[in-house]
């Protein structure tokens, strides 16, 4: 068994013993002398990902790109974009940044892909984007909150999706600062990227010396009861996570087995109940009062237009599979990317793709904005808060938006936008 497998299983056994106890120039697409562009013929455009389908960080998020390609074969069904269909080549690469390049390399060098769509992880993606730009490949909507990929001009193939760690950690300090005031506030990150971003954040609106107690946990070791003694000894009352799934849960049980009961506010990474309820099973109450961040339709709202087309889908498509917010996900990165080929035009290129991201307008099931423009590759730039209560996670109050930098914290107005009549985008 491979050790990220081996790592994944250690958390859930974890868990159970604490319930008992590309660049824009030059592309090489069609030209006046003939050429091809990769991953393109008449009748098919191939994209590709690297996924943790096993591994510390599956939980959840191994779901996420079966739903993805649900959503392509649904549109796949009813004519593809421009009369192609989309084959999306899933490769597992465990959340390890080594099998993450091993197996982008494949998808590249061997599989000719046309871009690569919604890698997931900030450890794991950070070390392909140099390769993705040295070989021209699009680099479309990461998996991941980091402000690396918003660096249009070292990196102008690539685009984030999820909204940034540092402006959802700003819209997490906003809820503490204005309904936690005076209770003691600490932060357990990511030991990477995910967990300093938001960690700054945090720091932006609350203050640097606000967090009293800060810790760091890596994917490799199942063990937080430090982490999380140290928060008890300390006497934390509000407890920040930037956590993936599997984490949230080792943390909220190590936590009921030291008798640690702390407010919880929790990145939208690692907060989908669905999902943290299966970790935890028979302790899964220990989620209430969970106040977590999402942008995107919440999964158990079934008057939402979105969920009713998603849920159809996933149906006819997905094996009628167990429907959560990782489902809603996946299906909302192919819907933009669908936009994005029917905006790109018949004669679709890399740069005329890339293009057509930076161009922006783009509107889907998102609760906030997407923010992409020639300056900004971010993608979604805010959030609304969500708390579970009688083990029902809802939102509540406004969407928020903000900036990564000193920007407040302000309420985004703008409805939301149905779906089309059939579930699949129209050119604008």
């Amino acid at each position: 068994m491979h050790r990220t497998a081996r790592r994944g299983l250690a958390i859930a056994s974890t868990i159970a013993l604490l319930v008992t106890a590309a660049g824009c120039s030059g592309d090489d697409g069609p030209t006046s002398g003939g050429g091809s562009v990769p991953g393109v013929t008449d009748t098919e455009i191939v994209v590709g990902t690297h996924m943790p389908l096993t591994g510390p960080a599956s939980a959840g998020y191994s779901k996420i790109a079966p739903a993805t390609k649900a959503y392509f074969d649904y549109v796949n069904a009813n004519g593809g974009v421009h009369g192609r269909k989309i084959t999306y080549k899933v490769m597992d690469d465990g959340y390890n940044p080594a099998n993450t390049q091993q197996v982008v390399r494949q998808l590249v060098l061997q599989d000719k892909v046309f871009a690569v769509l919604n890698g997931l992880g900030t450890p794991t993606h950070t070390g392909v984007l140099d390769f993705l730009k040295t070989n021209r490949v699009p680099d479309l909507f990461v998996a991941s909150g980091s402000r690396s990929w918003d660096q249009p001009d070292k990196y102008p193939g690539t685009f984030g999706f999820n909204p940034d760690y540092t402006v959802e950690g700003k819209i997490l300090a906003n809820y503490a600062k204005a309904n936690l005031a005076g209770k003691k506030v600490c932060f357990l990150g990511q030991d990477d990227d995910f967990g300093r971003d938001s960690l700054a954040g945090v720091e932006k609106v609350l203050g640097a010396g606000a967090v009293a107690v800060k810790q760091t946990y890596v994917t490799s070791n199942t063990n937080v009861a430090p982490q999380i003694g140290a928060f008890k000894a300390a006497g934390c009352q509000v407890v920040m996570l930037a956590t993936v799934p599997g984490f949230t849960a080792l943390s909220v049980g190590t936590a009921a087995r030291l008798s640690f009961k702390p407010q919880w506010l929790v990145s939208n990474v690692g907060a989908d109940h669905p999902t943290l309820a299966k970790q935890l099973g028979a302790a899964a109450p220990l989620l209430e009062g969970m106040v977590g961040t999402n942008y995107l339709p919440m999964q158990n709202d079934t008057a939402n237009p979105w969920i009713q087309l998603f849920t159809k889908i996933n149906k006819t498509h997905n094996g009628d599979a167990p429907f959560d917010g990782n489902t809603v996900y996946g299906m909302s990165v192919g819907y933009l990317f669908v936009q994005v080929l029917l905006a790109a035009g018949k004669d679709v290129t890399r740069e005329k793709v890339l293009d057509a991201v930076q161009k922006g307008g783009f509107q889907g099931p998102g609760l906030a904005p997407l923010r992409f423009s020639a300056d900004d590759h971010s993608g979604y730039g805010g959030q609304r808060l969500s708390r579970v209560s009688g083990g029902v996670q809802s939102y509540f109050g406004p969407t928020y938006e903000t900036d990564e930098g000193d920007g407040p914290v302000t309420e985004y107005t703008a409805a939301p936008v149905a779906p089309p009549a059939n579930g699949v985008p129209t050119v604008s």
